[in-house]
């Protein structure tokens, strides 16, 4: 399968969905975006590397990063291989100059050890294809709009099990909850789905 070589255009907060950020990734020399909702440690992970700030004690993913080095693993690459109901999923390319190993991880997880390692960040063209968003004009515009970063274009095609389940005897506190989890989880079309029934109910 074809890959596609892609770059951190931007972080944003999420207006419509508390404590979750929107990790924007774009085509190397495309105008195609994939936007990812990721949690809040996630995203201030890979911020803090980006801006090459300094915290007091080593994150969870400086930590890797320092362990890895001291047994002379390294990060090649990581790859965005495969969405399935709305999930992403992706796999770190690690070598220790012998042996090159894959491991599966979060999407969040691995491009923040990508910024770290410097390693190159790829997706399939058939992911850009289905959830890929074409930009025209500034992606600050883009950014701005978190309604359309948070969902998936395909809402439709969700399985029956994920379109039948319903909210509707949940509390406002179970509702909450849930929502939180599905983002944790990267579960986007379900989060989006909890939003919904929350506004429905008057919860911004």
């Amino acid at each position: 399968m074809k890959k596609v070589k892609l770059d951190i255009v931007g972080l944003s907060y999420s207006q419509t969905q508390s404590g979750a950020y929107a990790l924007v990734l774009g085509e190397v020399n495309g105008r195609r975006r994939l936007p990812i909702i990721i949690g809040a440690f996630e995203a201030q992970a890979i911020a803090i590397e980006i801006e090459k700030m300094t915290p007091s004690r080593p994150l969870t993913h400086d930590l890797f990063k320092s362990m890895a080095d001291t047994f002379h693993i390294n990060i090649q690459e990581i790859i965005i291989y495969n969405l399935v109901d709305g999930v992403f999923y992706a796999k770190l390319i690690c070598s220790d100059g012998k042996n090159t190993h894959e491991v599966d991880a979060r999407t969040s997880d691995a491009i923040a050890l990508a910024v770290r390692f410097n390693a190159m960040i790829y997706t399939y063209e058939f992911i850009l294809a289905s959830a890929g968003i074409v930009i025209e004009g500034n992606d600050f515009l883009f950014l701005e709009n978190m309604d359309s970063i948070a969902k998936e274009p395909e809402a439709d095609s969700l399985p029956t099990s994920t379109q039948q389940q319903g909210f509707g005897d949940l509390t406002l506190e179970e509702l909450q909850q849930k929502l939180q989890e599905a983002i944790a989880d990267e579960a986007y079309e379900k989060a989006a789905r909890l939003r919904d029934e929350l506004n429905k109910r008057g919860i911004s």
